[in-house]
């Protein structure tokens, strides 16, 4: 099936086409159709599988006719965070451009007046954060009894963030006679009650099993103590053939902290929490996606929908508290048919909650093992005299695969550049030496001593 299948208009197939899309995925073949049909959805899909396009697109459809009147939008979207609700902007600006359109986004962060000036004109697709949209209604900058088609995206996020109460006043003030959607990842118990109240005779599309684990993603938990985290996390990064990679942790404080060391050790790191403004945020994304930086430290704040490409591995440097956020934070790697690793580091006062992450997946997580390294070892040929008696003359190393992006070097000016290979014959600091009888004898296995945190026993 292609995209000129599911009714959309020839304008919106150019722009499909030139944005090098062919082919939909499940939950934009099952939910497009019945958009264009007028029809309440509740989408449930796992993340990275697309679910912005498969309302962004039959709505430029739905409102390519009508007329724009001030301070009365004519649909609204509704996203968790201001990353979220950028880029489903983005998309609408991309699949639009042959589309006459005018698209307003209120978040959190910036100023007020550039926004309210965008309302007075009037606009067909209005994307806002609750908090905002609640605070330019109250202040009565903004009319809602004009919408006719409503999206509640990423809707269980909008459950952990407290928003539910706001999602009900606004809806509220909505007419009766509108269109609704609802999309997650999951669907808690609260957001079912949420569906039922506010959808008229909904189509449920569920491509998936909520709450799983996309299949391109190769997951493994790490046991670790505490003290350990940077240091493995370091190992990793070196030693795992990672292009790009987001590291997600539980505490703002801790993103901060993590960022200065990765930097300090030479790394081309980034960060992003909710303590930023909302201009320095867009400029970490951008710097990330760009690839000025190619490891980005973040807070759940980018956990959800954020559509980055490439990312090749994510990082849980903390085992987060919230299971659900498990599956939105490995979902950032492994899009689109794409291959990603994701690593979540355990410590020993995790063990409850990679418990309920397993519960809620409904499958154990591999622990990370020595067969499991993939490391780009040095040629043999340019062993010096210390390498060359490392027991690791049975065969040619492996050569180093092609295409793995070395972080440009952030440190100070005195210190030497980052070795272009990882060095495998290094352990991390202060762990011991792996004993020779626990290296693998295959010529295609790990063949360098085993770091110190493969030994220590999963809990």
């Amino acid at each position: 099936m292609t995209f000129a299948d599911l009714g959309l208009s020839p304008d919106l197939l150019k722009a499909v086409d030139e944005a090098g899309y062919t082919e939909p995925t499940d939950i934009q073949r099952e939910a497009i159709p019945p958009v264009l049909m007028m029809k309440d959805i509740i989408g449930i899909a796992q993340t990275g599988t697309g679910k912005t396009a498969s309302f962004v697109l039959p709505m430029i459809d739905i409102m390519a006719s009508g007329r724009r009147r001030a301070l009365m939008p004519r649909s609204l979207i509704l996203a968790p965070t201001r990353e979220l609700a950028a880029q489903v902007a983005e998309n609408f600006e991309k699949y639009g451009k042959n589309h006459d359109l005018k698209l307003a986004l209120l978040i959190g962060g910036v100023q007020m007046g550039d926004q309210v000036k965008a309302l007075n004109e009037g606009v067909d697709v209005l994307i806002a954060t609750p908090g905002r949209l609640m605070d330019l209604f109250e202040r009565g900058k903004i009319l809602l009894n004009g919408c006719e088609l409503l999206v509640i995206d990423e809707a269980d996020r909008m459950l952990d963030m407290g928003f539910i109460p706001d999602i009900e006043f606004i809806c509220d003030k909505l007419p009766e006679q509108r269109q609704t959607m609802l999309f997650s990842a999951t669907m808690p118990p609260p957001i079912e009650k949420l569906a039922k109240k506010f959808l008229n005779n909904p189509k449920r599309i569920e491509v998936s099993r909520a709450a799983t684990t996309n299949k391109d993603i190769t997951a493994f938990k790490v046991p670790v103590t505490s003290r350990q985290k940077r240091e493995t996390l370091r190992w990793l990064l070196n030693n795992d053939l990672v292009e790009t990679a987001i590291i997600f942790a539980n505490r703002k404080t801790t993103v901060r902290e993590l960022n200065k060391s990765l930097q300090s050790h030479g790394f081309a790191s980034s960060e992003i929490h909710g303590d930023m403004d909302q201009s320095s945020r867009l400029k970490e994304l951008d710097r990330f996606k760009s690839g000025d930086v190619n490891i980005l430290v973040a807070s759940d704040v980018a956990a959800r929908g954020l559509d980055i490409k490439g990312v090749s591995h994510v990082f849980n440097f903390d085992t987060p508290w919230h299971p659900d956020d498990y599956v939105h934070r490995i979902g950032r790697t492994g899009r689109a048919g794409a291959k990603g690793r994701a690593f979540t580091f355990v410590a020993p006062e995790d063990a409850e909650a990679i418990d309920n992450v397993e519960k809620l997946t409904g499958s154990k997580i591999d622990v990370f093992g020595k067969k499991d390294v993939r490391v780009a070892l040095k040629d043999s040929s340019a062993n010096n005299g210390a390498d060359a008696d490392d027991g690791n003359d049975d065969g040619p190393a492996p050569e180093k695969p092609k295409g793995r992006k070395q972080a440009p070097s952030k440190a100070k000016p005195a210190k030497a550049k980052r070795d272009a290979k990882p060095k495998p014959d290094r352990a991390p600091k202060g762990q011991g030496k792996a004993s020779a009888d626990s290296m693998p004898a295959d010529a295609d296995d790990w063949n360098g001593p085993v770091p110190g945190f493969l030994d220590v026993s999963a809990t």
